[in-house]
């Protein structure tokens, strides 16, 4: 019998003056980006919470600590790809993922192929098993606020043994 495992992450940061915006390792034109110890993509965070979350291995603050002068601003697509590499190691493979971003603004429809495409190759499946969405909350909390951006990903993983 085949071993499955479902993992759900989420993550946000707060927008800040003078930081990028980085989305899904896409640097999106903003007047404000994420703040935090990385990068704060919210996207890849939530995701790399989902992949360790479904074999029960933590969360990304426990492999990557703030506290670590070694992930100062670093990009987030490094760190997804060390948690792969676990993932990878205990046997599994991603099956498909599902993540939504929440943010008023700026519009990133434009974007998302990017992003999936991004997520795929770190990931090494076909982008047509990434789904990334993006919504509105219409103006209410903190991401209607425009004070942050939050992301929330559901992973299945899939046993090679």
């Amino acid at each position: 019998m085949t071993d499955f495992r479902i993992g759900y992450g989420y993550d946000a940061h707060v927008l800040q003056t003078g930081r990028p915006l980085i989305l899904g390792g896409v640097d999106i034109p903003h007047e404000r980006g994420l703040l935090g110890h990385s990068d704060a993509d919210v996207l890849y965070h939530a995701l790399c919470d989902a992949l360790l979350g479904a074999l029960a291995l933590g969360d990304i603050g426990q492999h990557f600590p703030d506290k670590d002068p070694a992930y100062k601003d670093i990009d987030s697509g490094i760190l997804l790809g060390k948690v792969y590499e676990l993932i990878r190691k205990a046997g599994y493979r991603v099956g498909n993922l599902d993540a939504t971003l929440r943010l008023q603004r700026p519009k990133i429809a434009p974007y998302i192929p990017q992003m999936r495409q991004n997520i795929a190759n770190h990931l090494s499946i076909p982008v047509e098993r990434v789904s990334v969405k993006a919504t509105t909350t219409e103006k209410m909390g903190f991401e209607g606020e425009e004070k942050g951006v939050s992301a929330s990903a559901v992973v299945l993983l899939i046993c090679d043994n």
